[in-house]
């Protein structure tokens, strides 16, 4: 029975490790992105929630991706869009309906900070 017990949880333990695997990948191509937001960039505004704990603006944050995708800046960021958009569904939490989200427009370097920091906490709501 112990034995059982444990393969339960080696095989859950690697089956998450690709997930974590990956956020921490994202993490790291957005501090890239980060890095390299030049003054062009600055330029950019793109709605952005207020308070990015709101689960009413997930829904924003993603649509706030797909602008800063299509800016020609971010092309060299191609394998970012590619694994966020493969991890898309695991942070879309299951809501029946989004509700009101405050945002402001701001420029792209803001932008990418929010995403970082709704990045990192939904990577540790995937560990909890």
């Amino acid at each position: 029975m112990k034995i059982h017990l444990c393969l339960l949880l080696l095989a859950a333990g690697i089956s998450a490790a690709p997930h974590m695997s990956s956020m921490a990948e994202l993490l790291t191509l957005l501090q890239q992105m980060s890095e390299a937001t030049t003054k062009d960039m600055q330029n950019l505004r793109i709605e952005t929630p207020d308070n990015i704990d709101d689960v009413n603006c997930i829904s924003t944050i993603f649509e706030g991706t797909e602008q800063l995708k299509t800016s020609p800046a971010m092309k060299k960021f191609s394998v970012f869009f590619q694994k966020f958009e493969r991890l898309k569904q695991s942070l879309t939490p299951s809501l029946a309906k989004e509700g009101q989200c405050d945002t402001e427009r701001k420029n792209a370097a803001i932008f990418i900070e929010k995403l970082m920091t709704f990045i990192r906490k939904a990577s540790k709501n995937a560990r909890a």
